[in-house]
Parts: structure tokens; C-alpha cells; sequence
């Protein structure tokens, strides 16, 4: 099968031909709204529980589980939309697919009242991450953003002023000098498409130019300064063994487990690592004094002296487009993304908010005392390329900038173009 896939047309194959039935009412009338979750430690079912108790019988929202995976998830919930189905109310949508889903028709638009409500004191990366085409599309809920993480005992002895921002080339220097190793994401998976993102948007430049364009028309950024600077970081931490030996199969589990070692020095990675580190010291698996030693400053600069931009992550609230209560499914969108609600579900399942009100309630700020710098980031962060051929990209950059050992400022930018150009016009299999 080839590879060029308009979303409709995609869409289209995963669907099936009649629409899905929907549960429309629950016991005593009350309608149910059936709201699709990603997996957690239980925190959205909990917000359901209680936007349903606080509606006063308006509503009653059930959650349904969605893989853990994204691919999945956008795999399953295409289905579901392709077929019409109304049984879906409310879906936590990854944001890499939201331009997907807008451009085949499958988002109710978002009422102005609801927009300018839900994007009130919000970070705007999260902004961004939930807009196509200049329009919010989805409601922004959760916001993630990765950090620079480092050992202080490194970053002092390399003589290196983690108070002030730094750059890529500044900490490959200081973990050298110490002879300890930087963890960083290089698997072939999305996570190195994350790095890279990162890395060209910190250079001024777009991995997509024109994102909203048709998949024949697309231009890629890669052969640009930015382009070529994100692979001569890359490509220098693949050859000088910077990154250590399980750098091509490195996740960002593996990095951390990297980065609790003996050889740590700096590290890119997710706000799961503060709550993952002081669940190792609790069952004893790590030592005190690790912990003791983590430091947190904002992502590195792709360029010295320009702003970085970090990874953006999280998760958005989409309202289905063929449900039966599209208008209470945005009340309950309401509820469930109160600063409030954000903030405890901060607390529970280490999942920060896209709202800033909800960084300064006093248990977030006891839990994460990162949190700030998290805000911070997130108003920075740069979303990956919102197309709806995001897929094909991804993918494309997966296959041509792996393993970073291969990477070549002089030769992959290019490759990488005309592979990825190549597949969205149908001339080559992905």
C-alpha cells in the first residue's frame, strides 16, 4: 500500500460503513457522556466522577479507556469517527493528531463562550498545541514539557552556572570534561522525532514550513541553518560516545535509569523524572544522595544566546462531532479542565497543567517544587509540525536521522527532505 495518505482517505479505511449506536441516556434520564481517556494512575476518572456530582443531574460522564500508546489511540478513535459514531462525547486527544482530526470534520467546533474561557491564563503552548488553522479546536487540558536535568556535582565541578540559561554545545563541554555521558532520547521512535523538533525550532526554524498545505505541496525546514545546526548536535553526542553505547535504543525510561547512575551528568527529559526518582529512594533502589544531586534549569539552547524551545506535550480535550450532546459535552470539557481540577490531577498523576492558575495552588508547589521553571518552559514550548500528514513526517524523520551516530549536518538534512517529501507525494513506500 503506498504511503501518501490523505487523512480522509485513511481515515476512510480504517472506518467501517454504518455508524456505532450510542448510549445516549443513563438511569433516571440523565444523558451520559462518554468521555475516551488515555491511561493514568486514575485521575481522569476521578474528574468524571466529580464534574458528574457538581452538573447536579445535567450530566453523567463514563469513562472509556484508550490503549496506552498514541498510535493506538489515534488508530482506535479514527475508527470510531470515520464510522459516525456518536457514542463519542469528549476524547483526550494527543496533539500531534488534532490537526488530523480537525481537517476530516471529526471536532465539533468550539463555541467562542467555551474558547475564551478554556484559554484563559494558559500557557501558549498549549494554546498553539489545540489550534488548526488559526482556530482553537480542541480544549487545552494538560500541558507537559521536558527539562534539562543535571547532576549539581557535575555541572560545578565543569565550572558550568546552571542559574543562567545554557546551551547544547555548553553541557556536551561539561560532561565531557567530567568524562560522564549526556541521556538523551535517540531510540527510532517519537521520542527522537520530539529531539528533533526541539532542536530546529531552538535553531528559528520549522521542520514543516507550511503545515496547513496538501500533502504534495509540503515544504520541509530541514535544509536550513536550523536544520543542519540540530543535526551537528545530534551527530556530534552519536560520534563521540557522549550519549554512551545504548544511545540508539535509549527512551526516555532508559535515559532515566542513565541518568540515575554514576555516569550522569545532564539530561532532556519529562517532569516523571522528579516523581520517579523519589519513588527509587522510597523502596531503596536509590540512594539519598542521587536525589539530593538533581538540579532542573530550562531545556538547552539549540543556538548560544537565543531562546530554546522546548518540547511541548500534554494532552487535549476534543468533542466529538456526531454525538448527541455536544453542547453539554462542553460544560463538562469546563469542569474538567478547571484549575482546580488541573491542579489536583498535577498532584495525583504528575501530569502538569496547561493552565498557569493552577501552578500556584500550595500542594503543586510542595509536590513539584520545579514547577515554576515547568510554566516557564511551557509558554516557550514548541509544538511538533501540526499537519495532518504529522504521521508520515514523523516517521520520515525517524527512518532518516537514525541512529544519531549517522547523522551528518553536510548530507542528512537533505536525505531526510527528499525521503519524506518523497513519500507524501506518493513516489516511495514509507
Amino acid at each position: 500500500m503506498r504511503r501518501r495518505t490523505r487523512p480522509l482517505a485513511v481515515l476512510a479505511v480504517l472506518g467501517v460503513a454504518a455508524p456505532l449506536a450510542a448510549c445516549a441516556t443513563g438511569e433516571g434520564g440523565t444523558p451520559e457522556l462518554t468521555w475516551y481517556i488515555n491511561p493514568d494512575a486514575g485521575g481522569q476518572a476521578t474528574i468524571a466522577a466529580a464534574c458528574s456530582d457538581e452538573s447536579g443531574g445535567a450530566y453523567r460522564i463514563v469513562t472509556e479507556l484508550l490503549p496506552r500508546d498514541a498510535a493506538s489511540q489515534r488508530e482506535q478513535l479514527a475508527r470510531r469517527l470515520a464510522a459516525k459514531d456518536s457514542s463519542i462525547d469528549l476524547m483526550s486527544l494527543d496533539p500531534v493528531f488534532i490537526a488530523e482530526f480537525a481537517e476530516a470534520e471529526f471536532l465539533a467546533p468550539v463555541p467562542d463562550d467555551v474558547a475564551e474561557a478554556t484559554t484563559e491564563d494558559v500557557v501558549q503552548g498549549a494554546i498553539d498545541g489545540s489550534t488548526w488553522k488559526d482556530e482553537l479546536v480542541a480544549v487545552p487540558f494538560w500541558a507537559n514539557t521536558q527539562l534539562l536535568w543535571y547532576r549539581t556535582s557535575v555541572a560545578e565541578a565543569a565550572g558550568l552556572d546552571m542559574s543562567q540559561p545554557v546551551s547544547w554545545e555548553q553541557i556536551m563541554e561539561a560532561a565531557s570534561s567530567q568524562d560522564k555521558l549526556l541521556a538523551v532520547q535517540g531510540a527510532k521512535a517519537e521520542s527522537l522525532t520530539v529531539w528533533i523538533n526541539a532542536l530546529v525550532e531552538g535553531g528559528g526554524g520549522h521542520v514543516v514550513e507550511n503545515p496547513e498545505a496538501p500533502a504534495e505541496d509540503i515544504e520541509l525546514g530541514l535544509e536550513s541553518d536550523a536544520g543542519r545546526e540540530a543535526a551537528q548536535i545530534m551527530g556530534e553526542i552519536g560520534t563521540s560516545g557522549l550519549g554512551g553505547p545504548g544511545l540508539p535504543s535509549e527512551n526516555e525510561s532508559a535515559s532515566l535509569e542513565l541518568f540515575q547512575g554514576d555516569d550522569a551528568s545532564f539530561m532532556v527529559n519529562w517532569p516523571f523524572v522528579w516523581s520517579s526518582t523519589q519513588d527509587a529512594v522510597e523502596s531503596g533502589a536509590l540512594d539519598q544522595a542521587v536525589l539530593d544531586d538533581i538540579g532542573w534549569a530550562l531545556y538547552p539552547q539549540t543556538v548560544e544566546g537565543e531562546d530554546a524551545r522546548p518540547p511541548y506535550g500534554g494532552i487535549s480535550l476534543g468533542v466529538g462531532a456526531f454525538g448527541e450532546h455536544t453542547e453539554l459535552a462542553y460544560e463538562a470539557a469546563e469542569c474538567i479542565v478547571s484549575p482546580e481540577n488541573q491542579a489536583a490531577y498535577f498532584v495525583t498523576d504528575g501530569n502538569p497543567p496547561a493552565s498557569t492558575e493552577a501552578y500556584e495552588d500550595p500542594e503543586v508547589q510542595e509536590t513539584f517544587p520545579m514547577a515554576d521553571l515547568i510554566r516557564d518552559s511551557l509558554e516557550q514550548a514548541a509544538p511538533r509540525p501540526k499537519t495532518p500528514f504529522y504521521n508520515e513526517v514523523s516517521t520520515g524523520l525517524q527512518q532518516t536521522w537514525y541512529p544519531p551516530s549517522d547523522v551528518d549536518p553536510q548530507t542528512t538534512p537533505e536525505r531526510s527532505t527528499d525521503y519524506i517529501t518523497a513519500v507524501l507525494r506518493g513516489e516511495r513506500l514509507l
